[in-house]
């Protein structure tokens, strides 16, 4: 009995202190909801934006911050725009001027008129020369083409014996080759498609001297850069297959203090410069570079009555050269070499970009 005496006396003592206590948590906890309530509204309430504006996120934030910033810079970027189209209109207007040739290229370019003389790169050589040879032969190709599709009288131009070395450099660093256009590349040695009697071999061995071009004619160029090791070859090669072989009039206008021998796309170049003016003067020396120190014959004769000591003869042709320039030639060999390499290889370059 006295134990549940004491839980009757425990009992309301305790439901007195629970319900006195309820009513103070429960007024401390509205306060602080109030409180957090408050401290929330003022917080997002901190960017004065004014009242009727309800609470905005920070993302909201971050965009409306964005779009005032985007407003700000609104001038700025109309004067760049500006700026820039100002920029392109002077990058346009340099272009047309700088381009005026090229144009000048595209108008004569509708009035091209193809001649019918073929003009032959004879690649049968491939075998005698060297993959750094190989290399250079591929770029005076390249400038041949290049020049021929530019000209205003195109040959019909040829490239025989395709193969070996060559085909296979240019498989590796010019795959365009085959879709190039205006010229005819054939595996087949010229002679199996051309008759013997159409075909002249240009060679400056020949004792023949070229007095003006037949546009009936198949004229080949040898496609040998041997650098004078094979001399004679080509000479030797027409003769041997009765085929008639000439050599260009260059010691009737020209006279030069290198080397008479001439690359294959400066052959090719004359023949086509010839075509369009008809004299072989102007030719040579519009084609010819400086370096070959090529004068009119008139004045090398004239220069060369006045100090007769630096007169050669070679090959039944007088040639002016100075002491100093032949022993830099045999102290030298490769020094001219390396030059035209140099050359040849920047025309080249230039005349593909253009």
């Amino acid at each position: 009995m006295k134990g549940e005496g004491n839980l009757d006396f425990e009992g309301p003592r305790h439901q007195i202190m629970s319900s006195e206590i309820l009513p103070a948590f429960s007024e401390t906890s509205n306060v602080e909801r109030k409180q957090d309530l408050n401290e929330d509204q003022e917080e997002n309430q901190k960017p004065g934006l004014g009242e009727g504006f309800e609470p905005i996120s920070k993302r909201q934030m971050k965009k409306i911050m964005k779009q005032k910033q985007w407003e700000e810079q609104r001038e700025l970027r109309k004067q760049k725009r500006k700026e820039k189209r100002k920029r392109k209109q002077l990058e346009r207007q340099c272009q047309l001027e700088s381009n005026s040739e090229g144009s000048d290229r595209k108008r004569i370019r509708r009035d091209v008129v193809y001649s019918p003389l073929r003009l032959i790169i004879d690649c049968s050589f491939d075998s005698l020369m060297v993959l750094k040879d190989i290399k250079k032969l591929h770029k005076q190709i390249q400038r041949c083409y290049a020049e021929n599709r530019r000209a205003l009288h195109p040959v019909q131009f040829y490239l025989t014996s395709h193969g070996g070395q060559l085909k296979k450099n240019m498989d590796e660093n010019d795959k365009g080759w085959v879709n190039w256009k205006d010229i005819h590349i054939k595996p087949e040695h010229y002679s199996e498609f051309i008759q013997k009697e159409d075909l002249v071999y240009l060679t400056s061995d020949s004792p023949n001297v070229l007095k003006e071009l037949d546009e009936s004619k198949a004229y080949v160029i040898g496609g040998l850069v041997d650098h004078n090791h094979h001399k004679g070859l080509t000479y030797k090669q027409a003769s041997e297959h009765g085929i008639d072989h000439a050599q260009l009039p260059l010691g009737n206008f020209v006279k030069m203090n290198s080397r008479k021998v001439l690359a294959i796309n400066h052959v090719f170049e004359i023949i086509l410069e010839y075509l369009e003016t008809r004299d072989w003067q102007e030719a040579f020396f519009t084609i010819l570079p400086q370096r070959k120190g090529a004068v009119p014959t008139d004045k090398a004769c004239e220069s060369s009555s006045h100090d007769k000591k630096f007169t050669r003869v070679e090959g039944g042709l007088n040639s002016d050269s100075s002491e100093e320039e032949n022993r830099n030639e045999l102290d030298s060999p490769h020094k001219e070499e390396k030059q035209d390499k140099e050359n040849s290889t920047e025309s080249t370059v230039n005349s593909i970009l253009h």
